[in-house]
């Protein structure tokens, strides 16, 4: 344990002194890190606990998401049965099921057989064990009913939520806020953290909106004063416009969706200088927008923004560009707040607000001062009790826990990760388990030295057989602490982090410098006695 090679040492002293470096941007003004290079900007963010900022706990509307399970499968019912070329009546969803009368009694058993070609197994560990997403059964007299059982709503409830997760980072980042905490609380929750942000309202109305864009027709068969009766492939949908209260009535079929948009940009109108949302299809929303425009030449057509419509111009001629522009007496806040939702894409259903905290910048400098004193004075009694106990040898261990703290500083700056007040617990903690080691270590050269071996020999003993023990100590800390991460939520996953990465370079230290650094003096001094 203490032979070194020249290549070996070196490689230990530049994997120490790069990881290390990576530290240096935290002790810099934020203004001067900016102008260095990309690659050297990295560095360690606080958490909504040390520097303030706001947190709001959404929750999927369940709900939503069964009814639009249920809308699907009677979509897809009715689909199927019409290119089968089946008569049937009475389709109705209700509860959880789906029911539908085939007309002739000869065609019901094929209606079954094709109904049941929707039914697929869920995915997952669910479909190892032979769930599926559907149940389709004959309820007799020309009834076909299809079920949707609790485990495809639960794994409808959990796609939604992947999906919702990556569309609100998105919206989040483009408000420009820095490093966000967005993830999964249970089965239907989702847990947004922003550091630094003090007022909530505009975030809270960025995610509130699911963004469900539509472009349909206004039904001109109804006139304005006879707008009680509207027909059945027609709703009446109110205004977003406070100045144009009057709602529309507007046609069912969506001729494109704002899911087939690739990019939308707030601007100003060049005739009224008002703020307006320039849009822009792929290639498929482009052939529909064209020929939608096309055959509705000099009729109204509506742009409708989750259930309310937002604009209605008249077609002038037709649009064959693929891109277009939304006006409707926007703010300029208001025109960038739409253009960020289009452009993050529609939530697959509603979030709803269940819990709202705002941090302030006081409570959180509080917070460091009082991390920073805990620090402190734990680093100190341990750094003097490994002086008063091994002196020498204290040295030694005192400065490989700096370096050890100095390179968990520096991993956490590579990974860009957040810093909690928990995270500085663990990184108290793992002080404590860089001396442990290395008092297991001195306390087993006593032990070869009392046994009556020569100084260098105790040394080299006392390194080489404390190694499975120091080995087994950490790793089932590390098991821990691993554990403590993948099922744990906020700062508990902060703590696990810290007291994860410091668990291994503990090891490093522990072994690889401490040992390289009694080496050195070894090589130095051939000590005849061990001053421990």
């Amino acid at each position: 344990m203490l032979y070194f090679t020249r290549w070996k040492a070196l490689a230990i002293i530049l994997t120490a002194l790069v990881v290390c470096l990576c530290a240096v941007p935290n002790f810099f003004p934020e203004a001067t890190v900016k102008t260095w290079p990309k690659w050297a900007q990295r560095h360690i963010v606080l958490g909504l606990d040390l520097q303030g900022g706001s947190s709001l706990l959404l929750e999927v509307d369940s709900n939503y998401v069964k009814k639009e399970k249920l809308d699907q499968v009677r979509d897809d019912v009715r689909r199927v049965l019409r290119e089968a070329k089946i008569q049937y009546t009475g389709l109705s969803a209700r509860a959880d099921v789906v029911e539908v009368r085939i007309t002739k009694d000869t065609d019901a058993p094929t209606a079954l057989t094709k109904l049941r070609e929707l039914s697929q197994p869920l995915g997952g560990l669910l479909g190892s064990s032979g769930q599926r997403g559907l149940e389709v059964a004959d309820g007799g007299g020309g009834v076909i009913r299809l079920t949707v059982p609790p485990a495809a709503v639960t794994e409808r409830i959990r796609q939604s939520v992947e999906q919702s997760i990556q569309i609100v980072e998105r919206r989040v980042n483009e408000l420009g806020t820095v490093e966000p905490l967005i993830q999964r609380q249970g089965i239907d929750r989702i847990l947004v953290q922003v550091p630094g942000l003090q007022d909530p309202t505009r975030l809270k109305d960025i995610l509130g909106k699911t963004a469900k864009m539509e472009f349909r027709m206004v039904d001109l068969t109804v006139p304005p004063d006879q707008r009680g009766s509207v027909p059945a492939d027609s709703e009446l949908l109110p205004s977003a416009d406070p100045q144009y209260p009057q709602p529309y009535v507007i046609k069912k079929q969506v001729l494109v969706s704002g899911g087939e948009l690739i990019d939308a940009q707030p601007g100003f109108d060049q005739r009224t200088n008002q703020p307006i949302v320039s849009f822009k299809f792929n290639s498929s929303g482009s052939r529909k927008f064209a020929a939608a425009t096309t055959q509705h030449v000099k009729e109204p057509f509506a742009i409708v923004l989750d259930g309310k419509v937002i604009s209605a111009p008249v077609i002038q001629e037709p649009i064959t560009g693929g891109s277009g522009q939304i006006s409707g007496n926007f703010t300029v806040q208001a025109a960038n707040d739409l253009a960020i939702l289009l452009r993050a894409g529609a939530l697959p259903a509603p979030l709803t607000i269940i819990e709202e905290r705002t941090v302030g910048p006081g409570l959180g400098q509080d917070s460091i001062e009082k991390g920073e004193l805990a620090a402190y004075v734990g680093s100190i009694l341990v750094i003097v009790f490994m002086l008063v106990t091994y002196r020498l040898f204290g040295v030694f261990a005192n400065i490989a826990v700096a370096i050890n703290v100095a390179m968990i500083f520096g991993i956490l700056s590579l990974l860009n990760a957040t810093l909690t007040l928990p995270g500085i617990a663990g990184i108290v903690l793992t002080v404590g388990i860089a001396v442990d080691s290395n008092v297991l270590i001195y306390e087993r050269i006593r032990e070869e030295l009392r046994h009556g071996r020569t100084a260098i020999s105790a040394i080299d003993a006392g390194f080489t057989r404390a190694l499975s023990t120091i080995l087994d100590s950490n790793i089932t800390t590390f098991i821990a602490a691993a554990v403590l991460f993948y099922i744990g939520t906020g700062p508990v996953r902060g703590f696990a982090v810290t007291l994860g990465i410091g668990i291994i370079t503990t090891v490093f230290t522990a072994f690889t410098l401490t040992s390289l650094i009694v080496a050195g003096w070894v090589r130095w001094k051939r000590p005849k006695t061990v001053p421990i």
